[in-house]
């Protein structure tokens, strides 16, 4: 009998040892590999959700963009910075309505409005979404639980192409734009507190 080889009742502890070992190496490996879906597939279904709902606004601003050039006394103009959330009837599990801090709970839409003069009947302000994880979301790349914004504006025939509305470009619909936080939106959240 070889010195080095184990026999018997240690050879058999040895040998369920190593298939323990094994098997535990080989659910480890299988549990890492889920994991790892299972985290890409959920960052696929929030920017699929994310996506769905811009797109389900900007085709309700272009139904209300229609809808106010067809009214004898439209002003597309007076539609700027209004939200977008109201001209759609459903109920949205993570809409939370008006901001109620700077920033809406991560995975969650709220508007931000800003104080208007006394004589404005609507508010008027940004959509604001918070990623709960790194998604693309209208073409932006987002970090987790950094906001990102959108306002409601006017959509003009451009003749010149530079990007800019002259006096003589007539708007033609309303659009949600990108809106940046830092920007744009910082002093009207400062003059409200």
């Amino acid at each position: 009998m070889h010195p080095g080889r184990a026999t018997g009742v240690a050879g058999l502890a040895y040998a369920r040892k190593l298939r323990l070992l094994v098997t535990v190496t080989i659910i480890g490996v299988l549990a890492w590999f889920l994991l790892n879906v299972l985290e890409r597939e959920t960052r696929h279904a929030e920017e699929r959700a994310a996506n769905m709902v811009l797109a389900q606004l900007r085709a309700a601003l272009v139904i209300r963009g229609a809808e106010v050039m067809l009214s004898r006394e439209g002003d597309l103009g007076a539609q700027v910075g209004i939200n977008p959330f109201k001209l759609v009837e459903h109920q949205w599990l993570n809409y939370q309505g008006a901001c109620r801090s700077q920033q809406p709970a991560r995975g969650n839409w709220c508007f931000h409005w800003r104080e208007q003069k006394q004589t404005v009947n609507r508010p008027k302000g940004w959509l604001i979404y918070t990623p709960r994880q790194r998604i693309d979301l209208d073409r932006r790349r987002t970090e987790p639980g950094k906001p990102l914004a959108w306002k409601v504006t006017t959509e003009f025939a451009d003749r010149n192409n530079n990007g800019q509305r002259e006096q003589d470009e007539r708007p033609t619909g309303l659009k949600l734009s990108p809106v940046s936080l830092t920007a744009e939106a910082a002093p009207t959240q400062d003059a409200q507190r």
